[in-house]
């Protein structure tokens, strides 16, 4: 049992480093290609290209705040108490409300 633990913690360990891989690549996406957009000497619409920019990094943090809850819920087998069932239902549900908020503001950004 404590063979399974382990593995599932590095398991963790590691789907939450993807999500802050996921995150963190959006996130220097979004500045780089902001001051692109900011030193660019091309004629392009700034606002159009902003939200373009805005679209893909709400994009990346919707992807990483899915594997983060996938993180929390694969770690709550490992030591399931009340507690810690209490606390990753309070974790999933603020993280769920603020992926439906980026995935409506992304959707809308589409149309």
């Amino acid at each position: 049992m404590e063979t399974v633990q382990n593995i599932l913690g590095v398991v963790i360990l590691i789907v939450s480093g993807l999500g802050a891989v996921v995150v963190v690549w959006g996130v220097i996406e979004a500045i780089t290609a902001f001051v692109g957009l900011k030193f660019s000497s091309t004629k392009k619409d700034p606002v159009s290209e902003s939200e373009t920019i805005r679209q893909r990094l709400g994009a990346h943090l919707l992807l990483g705040l899915e594997i983060f809850i996938a993180a929390d819920i694969i770690s709550s087998t490992v030591s399931p108490s009340w507690e810690k069932v209490g606390i990753l239902v309070s974790i999933v549900g603020v993280r769920t409300v603020l992926s439906y908020f980026l995935r409506m503001e992304v959707k809308q950004g589409v149309r």
